[in-house]
């Protein structure tokens, strides 16, 4: 019987490769048989990982671009067409939050930090149209049939206090997964999707500080996280890996601008 969850001979871009998750999600990629593009800033991290990939027995090319730069992500399209004469599917994982766009609790709440929120809205928003826009369309140029995956969160449907930036940008992203998704079929049929994947609470070094103290323990902001999710724990980022293969696999070729949420209950509880 066919395996539909392999990705086997398929060629996979990963935005945000050099990040917590994103490592997860290369990793995940690869296991399944996909040749993976791992793209970031940091130019270390990212030829570490892809010589780990390769070492181990795997296909992995390192790409070093800014999602914001379109003239660097053309520059990284090319490199992958050179190397792997296709493209099947794109992982928007580039993103996240920054201090700056962060209210402090004791801050003027008309006092925010305007232009630190409306950066890291535009980087979770145009940093997920702009890859989408270059490597989307060579999916649709080489390949011809793939899967697109953006990376939502809890923060898109519900208030999450102090990070508006954030908040706004991946409520955006939803809104850009459903109607990119009807777009894309409207003029490809089936054969180019798009969907989302929401993680819920994870430690990554975006909210490390939010979530835990120096020594480990968790601050009143993580108390709050776990008393709300059902599991009474964060995620681990190998537990993404699951959902992401099967939007990315034929295993999923009837789903269309959905978000999945991996979120251990948090987006179902209501705290009672």
């Amino acid at each position: 019987m066919e395996n539909e969850f392999s990705l086997k001979d398929k060629v996979i871009v990963v935005t945000g490769g050099t990040g917590i998750l994103g490592n997860s999600f290369i990793n995940g990629i690869a296991e399944a048989g996909a040749a993976v593009a791992i793209l970031g800033r940091n130019a270390d991290v990212a030829h570490q990982r892809a010589a780990r990939i390769n070492s181990n027995g795997g296909k992995a090319l390192a790409l070093v671009a800014d999602v914001m730069d379109e003239v660097q992500l053309i520059s990284a399209k090319e490199l992958v067409l050179k190397k792997y004469g296709k493209i099947d599917g794109l992982v928007n994982a580039a993103g996240g939050n920054s201090p700056e766009g962060v209210l402090l609790p004791d801050q003027d709440l008309f006092d925010m930090n305007l232009d630190g929120m409306k950066k890291v809205m535009d980087l979770n928003v145009w940093g997920t149209i702009k890859p989408t826009q270059i490597f989307a369309e060579a999916i649709v140029k080489t390949a011809g049939y793939g899967s697109i995956v953006n990376i939502s969160s809890m923060n898109s449907k519900r208030a999450i206090t102090r990070v508006l930036g954030y908040n706004m940008g991946k409520a955006a992203v939803d809104c850009y997964n459903q109607w990119f998704a009807v777009e894309l079929a409207r003029r490809y049929g089936d054969h180019i999707r798009m969907n989302a994947l929401a993680p819920g609470f994870f430690i990554t070094e975006q909210n490390r500080n939010l979530l835990t103290k120096p020594d480990g323990e968790f601050t009143e902001r993580g108390n709050l996280v776990i008393n709300q999710t059902p599991f009474k724990r964060f995620g681990h980022p190998d537990e993404l890996k699951g959902a992401l293969i099967w939007l990315l696999s034929d295993a999923s070729k009837f789903v269309t601008g959905a978000m999945i949420c991996v979120d251990g209950g948090f987006s179902i509880y209501g705290g009672v």
